[in-house]
């Protein structure tokens, strides 16, 4: 039974997460492909545009624990509506701005709508996912992320020149028309999730109890969180092997530019193709790395060795330097993220229990999310420093091995505690 339920579970919720992720995602870096004509109309800076682009970390983090509070008050259906009615409608206003003030006051309420989505969706999904399905369930709407880099550029690209084509301002046409389909979701939210398995229609009711009986997070137990989770060593080496994990992917993001620009005798099409490459083995090894993971029950080694595997890749993209051979090995970097990202979330949280599963996934996930703030800086310290991209290079390896070292010292932890757990008592 358990095999068909997880099938139900990834088409009935898995999918729509899946588009609620990715229309986050593009509406959070639409404003990349909008930059050239915006700034120059608008007069920003490029230190403005810089700031304008951070700044929407700030909302992100500071919305992530009242987001979740949120949801558990009010289910996931209202939540999920007026997240993304929320941020697609600031999205969507990006196309009325006119001055810095404006630009940053959008970006951050984007970043405190989007902030609590991706640990709400864990935390959703953990009482319709059983223990063995823990990997497949919350990795496979994490596929969006790198469905949205492929789908993202060439679809702003041409919303900007269709925009300029139909005498509108292209940029601004684009925000529009991409905020669209978020509110639309928003708005379709209401009656396509349910709070709980008891509202799954498409559950039989032999079904719903087989899931209240066995799933991570059981339907009604989470009487109050347990903050006290915070100062467990599982969250804080959790929220670091995550952190390690989000800013291994800004070494492959940093190399793609410098292996796009030796490609020059590509079409324009090819050049799409060929950039979408390392984030295509990002969702391949995302997606079958976590069904690996499920079918056998082992979570660590499934970390850990794609997590070596993307430090080796790393290296040799640096060591044959700009070209296919680079592209190739990117495409394997892209391959060990994803795997290693795809297992992750079914490793912290098995040692959860309802009342500390949302504090702790929101723990986590802001750990994880500050590589986003720390790791391009350095990187771009460290390139400026040296001239050139060794020093950049060797410290995302050492990241990613950094990862590896991580996953054994969660293995040793959950060790103990099982075994302190299991202990007789006198």
């Amino acid at each position: 039974m358990n095999t068909a339920i997880a099938a139900l579970v990834r088409w009935r919720l898995g999918v729509p997460c899946i588009l609620f992720l990715l229309l986050s995602s593009l509406d959070r870096a639409n404003i990349s492909f909008a930059a050239r004509t915006m700034n120059a109309e608008l007069g920003f800076t490029p230190a403005q545009y810089g700031f304008g682009a951070g700044v929407l970390f700030v909302g992100f983090l500071i919305g992530q624990y009242p987001s979740m509070a949120l949801l558990q008050r009010i289910g996931m259906r209202r939540w999920m509506a007026l997240c993304a009615l929320l941020w697609g409608g600031a999205a969507g206003g990006m196309a009325f701005i006119d001055t810095q003030a404006q630009f940053y006051t959008l970006r951050v309420l984007v970043g405190l709508a989007e902030g609590g989505l991706a640990p709400g969706i864990v935390y959703y999904l953990s009482q319709f996912a059983t223990e063995r399905e823990r990997a497949g369930t919350f990795s496979f709407p994490m596929l969006a992320i790198p469905l949205s880099v492929v789908i993202g550029a060439p679809l702003s690209g041409w919303l900007i020149t269709t925009g300029d084509a139909l005498g509108f301002t292209g940029w601004r046409f684009m925000f529009v028309m991409e905020a669209l389909p978020t509110i639309v979701a928003g708005l379709a939210a209401l009656a396509w999730l349910p709070d709980t398995p008891a509202q799954a229609r498409w559950l039989d009711d032999a079904q719903k109890q087989w899931l209240y009986a066995n799933a991570a997070r059981r339907a009604g137990q989470q009487a109050s969180n347990d903050w006290t989770v915070l100062r467990r060593p599982v969250v804080l080496l959790g929220g670091l092997l995550w952190f390690c994990l989000l800013s291994g992917a800004y070494g492959m993001i940093f190399w793609l530019p410098q292996v796009m620009q030796s490609l020059s005798d590509l079409s324009t099409l090819q050049t799409g193709f060929a950039g979408a490459l390392p984030f295509l083995g990002l969702a391949l090894g995302m997606y079958f790395n976590a069904n690996h993971s499920d079918q056998t029950g082992e979570r660590c080694w499934h970390i850990a060795a794609p997590s070596l595997l993307a430090a080796v890749a790393l290296l040799l993209a640096w060591q044959v330097g700009p070209g296919p051979a680079a592209l190739l090995a990117l495409f394997i970097v892209g391959l060990g993220l994803g795997a290693a990202q795809g297992a992750f979330w079914a490793l912290p949280t098995t040692v959860l229990t309802p009342a500390t599963m949302a504090v702790a996934v929101v723990g986590i996930n802001i750990f994880g999310s500050a590589g986003g703030l720390v790791m391009p800086q350095l990187m771009g310290i460290a390139r400026q420093a040296t001239g050139g991209f060794a020093v950049p290079t060797l410290l995302v390896v050492a990241v990613l091995v950094a990862a590896a070292v991580l996953v054994a010292a969660i293995r040793w932890v959950y060790r103990r505690e099982f075994a302190a757990a299991m202990a007789p008592r006198n």
